[in-house]
């Protein structure tokens, strides 16, 4: 119900179904799911754990436009005009990243300037949230592996991305 759940419900609860029906039919050692679809990947390490499944749940890595850009499926709604722009949301995340890693700001002035951001790049933010990368749970001062994301609509795509920070 948190981040991408809030924007599209249910669709986790599907991803979820489908995922236990595939393991419990090919049974797998092992299986790979994206880093850029950082919450899904978050979700089906829970329901490995959670269902003791003996399976482990790798994280492969972002692949990346040389502007920034994660590739994915969903790029093809770009239209020319915007495909330009689309780097904007790794800029974003990058600048948050950075600031983290030098200390500068707080975790919720660092989430406002980088949904402005993303306002400023012609972008329709979903969210932009700093969490922490185990569970996706709130941060605090304490915390020190952590996840920038965000949705965020550009023309017709809806586009997701985030980056690891380890503090």
């Amino acid at each position: 119900t948190i981040l991408c759940g809030e924007f599209r419900p249910g669709h986790f609860d599907g991803v979820a179904s489908v995922v236990t029906r595939l393991f419990n039919i090919v049974r797998p050692d092992s299986a790979v799911f994206g880093q850029k679809d950082y919450q899904q990947l978050v979700i089906i390490r829970r329901l490995q754990a959670d269902l003791h499944l003996p399976i482990r749940i790798v994280a492969g890595p972002t692949m990346r436009e040389a502007d920034g850009l994660a590739l994915s499926s969903r790029n093809q709604y770009l239209a020319p005009s915007d495909r330009s722009r689309a780097a904007g949301l790794h800029r974003a995340l990058a600048s948050c990243a950075e600031k983290l890693t030098a200390g500068k700001g707080s975790f919720p002035a660092l989430e406002k300037k980088g949904a402005a951001d993303l306002v400023a790049a012609g972008f329709r933010p979903d969210y932009f949230a700093i969490r922490n990368a185990a569970d996706l749970s709130a941060v605090s001062a304490a915390s020190r592996s952590l996840v920038v994301m965000a949705a965020a609509r550009l023309g017709r795509a809806r586009l997701i991305d985030n980056l690891l920070v380890n503090l």
